[in-house]
């Protein structure tokens, strides 16, 4: 009856405490709606107490020492961070006591060849590390969390004295008195009621398997030891309470009602702006943008010439474009007095030794030929000849930039530039022979092309 007392004096002290943190919350604190991913923004820490029955047998089944358990009591506390929406780690304290007797029912067949008729097994303390999975979140009628379902594993250490009864009525206390220290391995499920802001109902079932074939005091060299422990109790959140549980939400409600509300202020702004006059105003001006009236592509409000014929080609405006009438050139035909200025240019066209500078002899000459080009809009193909003295390189460089020394002259004058091709030919093509200094003197020239 020890144990039961502690219990019920404990829930009877955690009520009075959840009675009391609810009625705080209610009149004080204003609800939040963080956004549903910034775990700063919940309460992640909680505490809770807990108490109720444990049993020497599982919801499983499997084969127990004793073939009648009784109802023992249990008690605990527990420290939980929650991790995420739906993960937590818990440390759990727990004591109790488990009881079975090998008194069979009448009729049963259970076989009863066990030395012990009863036992009874006192848990001094027991500590487990679990992990916490939340199933779901579910959404009743206000579509905030208020159960969470959850799935829990982990391990600890316990210490235990167990104590059996003979058949002859014989009390014996294990190892001589002395606690029995062993492996536990809790696995259970269970569910949470939230009643207010910083207060849930948690209701559970845990399945023990120990390490070891002592907890009832008869080892059997069969299998393992194990017990149950339902319980209910109350859990506390930590921290601000105008924040909200992290384990209880559910983000995609949360999502929704982040947009709902967002519509809901748009919705209102719309409603707001209907009888606004620079709002109707803007209407009529983007209505005016968006209308083309004569469908020439041009909106109305830019259109300066409304209602132009179907198919009419206008610019930016909206205007017609106007009607260009297109004039064939006029092909110049070259004659034999131009020919004669080009012939002219040539025979006084004269250069620094080994260089492309044109002296000023030559300057009278190339001038009429600037002159012919550009009043009779006629184009010239420039091309420069060497000698073969020095190497191929020399000569090919030298022919160019003579080439283009005339060219760059001809501009000087007025001469379109894209009127006039220079290109240089070395030594390749002599017109005289290059044994004698008369040929090689024919043989450095630039010939003067005139083409339409």
């Amino acid at each position: 009856m020890k144990l039961n007392f502690k219990t019920g004096l404990m829930l009877l002290g955690a009520i009075g405490i959840a009675n009391f943190s609810f009625g705080q919350e209610t009149t004080t604190i204003v609800e939040t709606t963080p956004q549903p991913f910034t775990k700063s923004a919940y309460r992640t820490w909680s505490f809770g107490v807990v108490g109720g029955t444990i049993t020497p047998a599982l919801a499983i089944g499997g084969k127990n020492d004793f073939s009648n358990w009784e109802y023992g009591s249990g008690y605990g506390g527990y420290l939980k961070k929650q991790l995420s929406h739906n993960f937590g780690i818990q440390g759990d304290f727990f004591r109790g006591s488990i009881k079975a007797d090998n008194n069979v029912t009448p009729g049963s067949g259970v076989p009863n060849g066990s030395p012990f008729n009863s036992f009874e097994t006192e848990i001094k303390w027991g500590g487990t590390i679990s992990g916490i999975y939340n199933i779901a979140n579910f959404n009743i009628l206000n579509r905030k969390s208020v159960v969470t379902p959850y799935a829990t594993a982990g391990a600890g250490l316990m210490g235990y004295q167990p104590t059996t009864t003979s058949t002859a009525n014989v009390q014996v206390e294990a190892n001589n008195g002395e606690n029995i220290h062993e492996l536990v391995i809790p696995v259970g499920v269970g569910a949470k009621f939230k009643i207010a802001k910083g207060v849930n109902i948690d209701l559970g079932y845990k399945m023990n398997f120990v390490d070891g074939d002592n907890l009832d005091g008869y080892r059997t060299g069969g299998s393992n030891d194990k017990f149950s422990f339902g319980y209910a109790g109350l859990e506390f959140a930590i921290g601000n309470k105008t924040k909200s549980q992290l384990a209880f939400v559910n983000p995609a409600a949360v999502l929704e009602q982040g947009y709902v509300a967002k519509y809901d202020e748009l919705k209102a702004q719309i409603e707001a702006s209907k009888n606004d006059d620079e709002v109707n105003m803007l209407k009529d001006k983007v209505n005016k943008l968006m209308s083309d009236a004569d469908g020439d592509g041009v909106s109305d409000f830019y259109d300066k010439c409304p209602n132009t014929p179907a198919g009419t080609k206008v610019d930016g405006s909206g205007c017609e474009l106007p009607k260009m009438e297109i004039v064939k050139p006029v092909t110049y035909i070259i004659s034999e007095e131009d020919k004669k200025v080009v012939n002219d240019a040539i025979k006084n066209l004269e250069f620094d030794l080994a260089k492309a500078t044109i002296r000023s002899t030559s300057f009278e000459s190339l001038n009429r030929v600037a002159n012919l080009i550009t009043t009779k809009n006629l184009s010239l193909k420039l091309a420069g000849h060497t000698d073969s003295q020095g190497s191929d390189s020399y000569n090919m460089k030298l022919s160019k930039d003579r080439a283009e020394s005339v060219k760059a002259y001809l501009v000087s004058k007025g001469v379109n530039a894209s009127r006039i091709e220079a290109t240089g030919y070395g030594e390749s093509q002599p017109i005289d022979s290059n044994l004698t200094d008369k040929g090689r003197q024919n043989n450095r020239r630039v010939e003067f092309t005139l083409f339409n």
